[in-house]
């Protein structure tokens, strides 16, 4: 079977560098190789661009949810006094009656 196997890679390596070789000789090939070539020079562009998007979006999220809970209603909590009022006295004499 490994022989059967190796048979049959060496046949389709032997077709692909015959296809490979017709394609290269064909006329307008050099631009087709071009154009190829300059695909790839994009696709690398465009990949070194979208790496940080990924760090970018989880900073967007965490700044949204900051947004949303600062744009809440707040509850009707007073704030704390920043000093205490003074308090008045206890004295022990009566009040007075009219």
């Amino acid at each position: 079977m490994a022989d059967q196997t190796k048979d049959l890679l060496a046949r389709l390596t032997d077709l692909s560098e015959g296809a490979i070789q017709r394609i290269s000789e064909a006329p307008g090939a050099d631009k087709a190789m071009q154009a190829l070539k300059g695909l790839g020079d994009k696709v690398d562009e465009l990949q070194r661009r979208t790496r940080g998007f990924e760090e970018l979006e989880k900073r967007l999220t965490t700044l949204e949810k900051r947004v949303d809970s600062l744009a809440k209603p707040k509850s009707a909590r007073r704030p704390p006094a920043s000093s205490p009022r003074p308090r008045a006295a206890k004295t022990d004499t009566p009040p007075k009656t009219p």
